[in-house]
């Protein structure tokens, strides 16, 4: 491995111009694709095998034409203070917003509220439904615009107007202000750490090409694969992080390079060997973690782990090929590390850096920095025990927001439970009695608790298929509706025993039960096949057994503190107001799964990052203890540059007005913060040091067993840096 990278950062060295414009050419190929592809609006929403998909699916087949998972909008009205929405010229309004509403190109049907008794019993509210035949992710904009606009009609008119539902809902926005502030903390720590603009330039650069690479070719696949803007956040979000990172690695080792007297294709050369081999297994680990959603069986997610992984490949790609052109072009711009230094300092010997006497208190103290790390992780950890999961409704956007305006006047005219209404979907076509069997559904749900209002079964045509609608009395949200939802379900098994008709449980709440339930069966099989395959991976890597394990527990840690924060900040409301949380509720049920996947995959960056420096040292013949301090010694400054970046990129994202992209943000930013600090930089060389050389353990077998992929550049010893690539060799590496 570090040979091959060897001569293909020498390559890509003296090759500068066909390396670089490869780079650019597949960037503008990528871009024109994006800018000549139609558009594709958000994905499609289903969760295969669950009750509530298989109810809308029935819903399609028996009630044709109906869109059962269409959007919805509820346009809520509310008459000025003493007047009620029954006063002539309130209701003249609602009538005249009910008739524009239905002149809309994909609305199917609009109920008026005078004729379905959807008015409060004080009179003082109504709301009007309003169906959509496309999912509320695929309405197109001017079926949105003219929503707003009619609302806005019916305000001017005098009456107070909101609206709710999903209709409404549009693609994630990544929040642009805090990406920029994001990109300008870490053009500032790439400045602090590699001494010059024009070094701190690369890897923003290279950065910046990979995700435009990897962002336009997933806008230019939207439509045909029914990708959405979620996907293409992602992508941004960890491409960014992880390229500017993976370059960053790459520069800073050629400086290291220079610093021992090397010319600066070889330097090139040594560092893609080394640091090289460290970025690609890193990448590896991130690819599996993100590719390793696709167990999951959610396509959404399936899409934006695969989407997101091409770009880690991408970034991966660019920082072993683009890095070194970039050094070409630069010349003696880029200095050897400690250049400056060295100019100004005497003969005697210097400070050794924070990095190598942390290293060094840490050594003489393992125990104690070992107990305080992980009872620290875990006090932090301790919220995550209380960890609700849900899926965000209308009822957790800011107050500012019309969606949550429509929520709160539901609520005070028609009882919290109104904004989530559960679907009943009665399949008698086996029954000997459609009617009565529907009928027994009904009796059997008014006898169940929490229930507020059961509407009357509505058969299609064949009259085989009923739809009744149950409204509870709690918030969609609440334990107390999903418990309605199971007990319903509970209810349904002896219906069929009875009457051959089965009952399902759909609805938005129920699809969001569903989807919870979904994620958390997941959860333990996608962290065994992600922990697992990456754990051979670091035994490849490291040569060790203890190594890779203690990398996977350090990582448990991190995850469970970064969940404990989540928790405590948007669940809680602890320092809400500082991270932008208007409104508390559940933590989105895809937030566990998903931050196992990626806080794994950036977690063993900087495990490979750092430790690979160490078993370097160990290999070359260090003491385990000498081995950790020259880890800290070569990598501490970087790694600790790495995470300040990382941070920085991903808290950007906290701005967005998106409540899932908010909560992503700020959950990545957290682990990466204890991971990187706290996990690496303290249990990792309490660990090491107080296993000694048992860390390096491995059996002869196992030893015998495994390939040599030299990480540590071994190899490159026998090399001689001032021989030409071979001729024949560089065709090889043109071609691959």
């Amino acid at each position: 491995m570090a040979t091959f990278l060897y001569r293909l950062g020498r390559f890509a060295f003296r090759r500068r111009h066909f390396v670089a414009l490869f780079w650019v050419a597949l960037l503008t190929l990528a871009g024109v694709a994006a800018a000549s592809a139609p558009s594709a609006g958000s994905t499609s929403f289903s969760i295969p095998g669950t009750e509530a998909q298989k109810a809308f699916d029935l819903l399609d087949q028996r009630f044709p034409g109906t869109s059962s998972d269409g959007a919805t909008a509820r346009v809520v009205f509310k008459a000025p203070a003493g007047e009620k929405m029954t006063d002539a010229g309130n209701k003249a309004t609602v009538e005249k917003t009910v008739k524009e509403l239905a002149d809309g190109s994909e609305v199917t049907s609009v109920d008026d509220p005078f004729k379905q008794h959807a008015v409060s019993k004080d009179g003082t509210v109504a709301y009007a439904s309003v169906r959509y035949d496309k999912s509320g992710m695929e309405l197109k904009d001017a079926s949105r615009t003219a929503l707003e606009d009619t609302a806005q009609q019916a305000r001017d008119a005098g009456l107070s107007v909101e609206v709710g539902g999903d209709a409404l809902q549009s693609g994630a926005e990544a929040g642009a202000a805090g990406e920029v502030v994001g990109l300008v903390i870490a053009a500032i720590v790439l400045v602090i750490t590699l001494g010059s603009l024009v070094a701190a330039g690369m890897p923003l650069l290279t950065a910046i090409i990979g995700v435009g690479i990897g962002v336009s070719t997933i806008t230019a696949l939207a439509k045909t694969l029914d990708l959405g803007d979620t996907t293409s956040t992602l992508a941004l979000m960890i491409g960014l992080a992880v390229g500017i990172d993976y370059a960053l690695f790459i520069v800073s080792r050629y400086r290291g390079e220079l610093a021992e007297g090397r010319d600066r294709e070889e330097a090139v050369g040594r560092a893609v060997g080394t640091s090289g081999s460290a970025v690609v297994f890193a990448g590896l680990t991130v690819v599996i973690a993100l590719a390793g959603l696709s167990v999951v069986g959610v396509p959404m997610l399936t899409k934006m782990g695969l989407a997101a992984a091409g770009t880690v490949v991408v970034a991966v790609l660019i920082a072993l090929t683009m890095i070194p052109a970039l050094l070409g072009y630069a010349g003696r711009r880029v200095r050897a590390a400690g250049e400056k230094r060295r100019k100004k300092a005497s003969d005697a010997p210097g400070r050794p850096g924070l990095g190598e006497r942390w290293a060094s208190f840490v050594v003489r103290r393992p125990a104690a920095v070992l107990l305080l790390g992980v009872v620290g992780l875990g006090a932090v950890a301790v919220p995550a025990t209380q960890l609700e999961l849900g899926l965000p409704d209308d009822g957790s956007q800011p107050t500012s927001t019309t969606q949550r305006r429509a929520y709160d006047l539901l609520s005070e005219g028609f009882g919290p439970g109104f904004n989530g209404p559960l679907l009943i979907v009665t399949d008698a076509k086996d029954s000997a009695d459609p009617k009565a069997a529907a009928s027994r559904v009904t009796d059997a749900i008014k006898g169940l608790g929490d229930v507020a209002a059961v509407t009357p079964a509505h058969f299609n045509d064949a009259g085989d298929t009923a739809m009744i609608t149950v409204v509870p009395k709690s918030k969609p949200s609440s334990v107390q509706t999903e418990d309605l939802v199971h007990a319903i379900r509970d209810k349904g098994v002896g219906i069929k025993a009875d009457t051959d008709a089965k009952v399902l449980v759909t609805g938005t709440t129920a699809m969001n039960i569903d989807f919870s339930q979904k994620l958390n069966d997941a959860l333990i099989p996608y962290l065994g096949l992600v922990v697992g395959l990456a754990f051979l991976l670091l035994i490849v890597v490291f040569r060790s057994i203890l190594v890779p394990l203690k990398a996977a527990l350090g990582f448990l840690l991190s995850v469970l503190a970064a969940l404990g924060a989540v928790v405590a900040v948007f669940q809680w409301g602890w320092l809400g107001g500082l991270h932008g949380v208007d409104q508390t509720g559940p933590i989105m049920s895809m937030m566990p799964i998903f931050m196992v996947g990626v806080v794994f995959g950036l977690a063993m960056d900087y495990e490979v990052f750092l430790v690979t420096r160490m078993r370097e040292a160990y290999v070359h013949g260090e003491t385990p203890g000498q081995a950790v301090v020259t880890g800290f010694r070569h990598s501490a400054r970087v790694v600790a540059a790495a995470a300040v970046i990382m941070m920085a990129v991903f808290g950007g994202f906290i701005s967005s007005s998106e409540s899932m992209i908010k909560m992503i943000g700020f959950g990545l930013a957290i682990a990466v913060f204890f991971d990187a600090f706290v996990v690496r930089m303290a249990i990792v060389p309490a660990v090491l040091a107080l296993l000694g050389r048992r860390a390096w353990w491995l059996p002869k077998w196992l030893d015998r067993a495994l390939p040599n992929v030299d990480v540590e550049g071994e190899g490159l010893k026998t090399l001689d840096g001032t021989k030409d690539i071979d001729p024949d060799e560089e065709r090889e590496l043109v071609r691959a």
